[in-house]
């Protein structure tokens, strides 16, 4: 069996309040050669749950026969200096060999960012144990920050990320991104195009059931799950819900917003000022009460804000645990791909606009329960075909086989 280790800052285990990409892939990487070691940091990023006891600087466990390295990290709330002391903290640790020691040495090592500091450090590892190294890019650092107005084009900051940035690139055997786009952006810094692999967030069909009976309900429950931040637009998706409920044709459709994230108290004060009764804030589950929690809606709406950013594509894991519940989609976004839209698995509205939006609610809640189930079908099998881990892990072993006939023969 060939060894990669996979560098996440946030990686989850199973059972975690986070996606579990990196898990999935591992799970399944296994039927093709390859074994993981997935290394992350203490602090789980949603939840801020530490996993190390006070006197642990790391420790290795296995979650379903895959190993996770925790290294310890400190605590944070938001997007200030303490989130950025965890970030650097992570990086310094995993560059410590002792941390690493008990680790079988790896065949190559993928770095994994939301933020390149880890992919760096990955990027050291490679250099010191003489292997590939994959660079796996799921945020577009700074430019993502930029169009967020979280960073201007021209500040110091802004500067030295991009340095960094391009460096990774460059050193990178292969580049692996999860949006469909995310090439053209990359090769728009100087970058060969042949470098770069998409590799999709994805849903572990494993997992669900096959067959997810429609409700029978006097309510029609529209359902949100996942982060409750900036860019998920959730405000437009509540003052919508405000124009169904001053619809006769609304009365019996509800709004559960599950969940927890940056914007969550703006949220509920927003619902309260607009005097809303149909919406309920809950809290988050695991990972594994998903299915059950999907099975629990009539439709889901996707919802993020208008941003240059998606004009690259976007692969959120909770679009695809949507279509996996065989419930129709409402889509309100503008990015650059469309899942649901390519399928026929829902209704589609532009960003930012609460009336198209509560008009799409209305129209599909009319519908009947059949026409409903049909588009539902048409959204599970879409996933079935394009984002299963099982067909991901392949294309992702495939990508990583081409880098290994040195390594492989010093095994």
């Amino acid at each position: 069996m060939k060894h990669v280790w996979i560098v996440n800052h946030y990686a989850e285990e199973p059972g975690g309040a986070g996606g579990t990409r990196h898990f999935s892939l591992a799970k399944y990487l296994r039927a093709h050669g390859w074994k993981a070691t997935i290394i992350g940091a203490s602090t789980e990023h949603l939840s801020g749950r530490q996993r190390l006891d006070a006197k642990e600087r790391a420790r290795l466990e296995h979650h379903c026969g895959i190993p996770f390295l925790w290294l310890k990290t400190p605590p944070y709330s938001g997007n200030g200096l303490d989130r950025i002391r965890n970030m650097l903290t992570f990086t310094w640790r995993l560059l410590l060999p002792a941390n690493v020691s008990s680790l079988e040495p790896p065949d190559l090592i993928i770095g994994s960012s939301v933020h390149p500091f880890a992919a760096w450090a990955a990027l050291q590892l490679a250099r010191r144990h003489r292997v590939p190294f994959v660079f796996e890019v799921r945020d577009l650092w700074p430019q993502a920050l930029i169009d967020m107005g979280r960073l201007t084009e021209k500040s110091v900051t802004t500067f030295l990320m991009r340095a960094l940035e391009k460096h990774l690139y460059r050193s990178a055997e292969t580049i692996v991104v999860a949006w469909p786009n995310a090439g053209s952006y990359i090769q728009g810094l100087g970058i060969e195009a042949d470098k770069v692999v998409w590799v999709s967030n994805g849903i572990d069909l494993a997992e669900w059931s096959s067959d997810i009976p429609l409700r029978d309900s006097s309510y029609f429950t529209l359902m949100y799950f996942g982060a409750h931040g900036g860019a998920n637009s959730l405000d437009n998706v509540i003052r919508a819900m405000r124009l169904v409920e001053m619809d006769s044709r609304g009365e019996n459709i509800r709004l559960r917003l599950i969940g927890h994230g940056p914007q969550k108290p703006a949220l509920r004060e927003l619902a309260r000022e607009l005097g809303l009764a149909r919406i309920s804030f809950e809290d988050p589950v695991p990972n594994s009460a998903i299915p059950g929690l999907a099975a629990e809606a009539d439709a889901f709406v996707f919802s993020l804000i208008d941003a240059p950013m998606f004009k690259y594509g976007i692969s959120p894991r909770k679009l695809y645990d949507f279509m996996a519940a065989r419930r129709p989609v409402v889509f309100c976004c503008g990015a650059a791909n469309n899942p649901v839209d390519e399928c026929g698995g829902g209704v589609t509205v532009p960003p930012g606009n609460p009336e198209l939006l509560a008009e799409a609610i209305l129209k599909l809640a009319e519908l009947s329960p059949s026409a409903r189930a049909t588009m539902g079908a048409a959204a599970r099998q879409h996933v079935e075909v394009h984002y299963s881990y099982q067909m991901l892990a392949q294309k992702l072993s495939m990508t990583l086989d081409q880098h290994l006939p040195t390594a492989a023969g010093k095994k």
